[in-house]
This record gives C-alpha cells, structure tokens and sequence, in this order.
C-alpha cells in the first residue's frame, strides 16, 4: 500500500509534485535563503553601532511583535557576542511584550543595552498601572509570567514614564571570546 496520496512516480514510490511546482528541496532552501536575507538585514541595522551601544525599536500593538521583539532581541545579542544570554533573554523579552500587549493600547518599546557586566531589556508600553505579580492557579493559562522573571533574572523592577510604563528586566552577561 502507497502511503502517499496522490500520483507516484514508478521508479522511486515517492509522490510527483504537479509541473511547475519547486521540489522540497528548493522550497526548504528558499526558506533559508528568505531568513539569511531577514538576518543580515537585522543585521545590517547593527552596522553603524559600537559594540555596547544601545539598540531600541518601536513594536506594533499587534501579536507577532512578541515574536519580532525575540527576532530582534536574539540579532542584537548576536551582534554583541552575548549569545550565551539569548535563550533566558528572549523568553523574558516575550513574557515582558506579551504583558504589554494583553494590558495596553498602542506602541510598545523594546530596548537593549549592556554595560558593566549586565544584559538590560527593557519594554515600554502606554499602561500607566505598574505590573505584579499574581498567584496563578494549576489550571491558569497566564499569570506566571512575572514568577518567570523573578526567578531567571538577578533583577527586575518597572517605573513609570511621561506616557505609561516601563518594565526592565536585568541578566548577566559576558561577551564571547573573539568579539
């Protein structure tokens, strides 16, 4: 029994994409060659800054900025040769925007920096009402993000600003060798 549905070809027993369409291999490669392209223009962005210089982007109210802040974040700590803090960083980061985008209307600031042995990631958001942390029950699907923050970093706090909030979450780092 076939267990491809569709047309086989005869000699290998593998389906037959109909003419024209890019084999898996050209569509994989595409797609790799589509996220080289993202990356080095991430990364092109970086260009013109020193190393420790600050980076800071404007995020849209809208779902898929917790995945742009990870992307940036995770290009930028690259670009900095703090890879070993991308992981815990990019999780915070996401917890952080997420926060911003269930309690509040409008533009949300990611920004980072590092100085003096210390990763800081900041997100700015329009909510003037400071976050706390809540005790989120076995069953809840939210509520733990802040517990999160608590425990992966070696300090977080939020302040207010002229137009909401900001909540900074801080990590140390080093830079890698050869940066």
């Amino acid at each position: 029994m076939n267990p491809h549905p569709g047309p086989v070809d005869g000699r290998t027993n593998t389906p037959r994409l109909p003419a024209g369409s890019p084999s898996f291999a050209v569509v994989a490669e595409s797609h790799h060659v589509r996220r080289q392209r993202w990356f080095d223009a991430v990364l092109s962005r970086f260009a013109g800054l020193a190393a420790g210089q600050d980076a800071s982007w404007r995020l849209t109210p809208k779902p898929s900025s917790a995945r742009r802040a990870r992307r940036l974040a995770r290009a930028w700590l690259a670009y900095q040769g703090l890879d070993a803090q991308s992981e815990v960083a990019e999780l915070l980061i996401s917890e952080l925007v997420t926060n911003a985008l269930r309690h509040t209307h409008g533009t949300i600031r990611l920004a980072l920096s590092f100085e003096d042995g210390l990763l800081r990631c900041e997100v700015e958001d329009a909510d003037g009402v400071p976050p706390r942390p809540r005790q989120a029950r076995d069953d809840d699907e939210a509520g733990r993000g802040l517990h999160l923050i608590e425990q992966l970093s070696c300090c977080w706090g939020s302040a207010r600003t002229s137009t909401g909030k900001v909540v900074w979450f801080e990590l140390p780092a080093s830079i890698a060798s050869g940066n």
